[in-house]
């Protein structure tokens, strides 16, 4: 028979209540950026960030606090695929270890796990089907938000409604379009974080400079720049979509002169 743990003494005598101590404790010094983040009392949190500045890490770290400091949470990673998902939990699971596992786990999985506080962290592939039936999330991590459906988007943020969970919605532009980009762009009620890789320490110039070069323009300006641009996917150019739409409600006349178009 498993010791029984007072987890509740243990988290408050093992686990700070500051998330960004925590972060020093699994052995992460955070950014400047991160520390804001880490600290926050916002609801609602975007960022838009480059590859490799740390989004996954920050994401990771407050799911893994979350958990062991709040008895009963729930928190969901969501992501476009099921690799996706996995990967930000193992980063989660890696911390879980370098803590020297706080409080037990009651049951381990390699897309979740359940702590002996009642607090559980789910890591799902992101589809509406998928996240039907959980409700009451204490924070909801969406990674890759760029690429995520719209009805997963619509589907997931009535399970905040109760509980006043935490909403973090995370990635690199891709495209004018999609909810990450609209919310972005035009949403309310959101903190925001805009994280280029000319503001990360440990990504170098020489490396820019070489992914310069090797990368499209409109790539580089979205791995790299926090940029969003068109894709090279879409047959017309966003810009000229609005305009199209303005122009169908009187605001302006029709020009499809421009329109069509390859991105490149």
């Amino acid at each position: 028979m498993r010791e029984q743990v007072d987890t509740d003494s243990r988290t408050a005598t093992r686990v700070p209540e500051d998330p960004a101590e925590f972060a020093l404790k699994v052995g992460i010094r955070p950014d400047p950026w991160q520390l804001r983040l880490l600290r926050s009392t916002s609801e609602r949190a975007l960022l838009n960030c480059s590859r490799q500045s740390g989004k996954s890490t920050s994401a990771a770290i407050l799911a893994l606090h979350k958990a062991l400091i709040k008895p009963g949470a729930l928190i969901l990673i969501l992501a476009p695929a099921e690799r996706q998902a996995k990967e930000l939990f193992s980063k989660v699971a890696d911390m879980y270890r370098r803590l020297g596992h706080p409080i037990p786990a009651d049951s381990y999985r390699k897309m979740g796990v359940e702590f002996a506080n009642r607090s559980r962290i789910e890591a799902l592939p992101g589809t509406e089907k998928t996240i039907r039936g959980f409700s009451g999330a204490d924070l909801l991590i969406v990674d890759e938000a760029a690429r995520v459906d719209d009805a997963l988007y619509y589907a997931v943020r009535p399970m905040l409604a109760v509980s006043g969970g935490k909403m973090l919605m995370l990635s690199t532009p891709w495209g004018q379009r999609g909810v990450f980009y609209r919310e972005w762009t035009e949403g309310a009620g959101w903190e925001r974080y805009e994280v280029p890789a000319s503001q990360c320490s440990r990504i170098s110039e020489e490396f820019l400079g070489e992914e310069r070069l090797a990368l499209p323009p409109w790539i580089f300006a979205q791995e790299y720049g926090c940029q969003f641009k068109d894709v090279n996917d879409q047959v017309f150019a966003s810009e000229a979509i609005d305009r199209s739409l303005r122009a169908v409600e009187g605001k302006e006349p029709m020009d499809f002169s421009s329109a069509s178009r390859k991105a490149g």
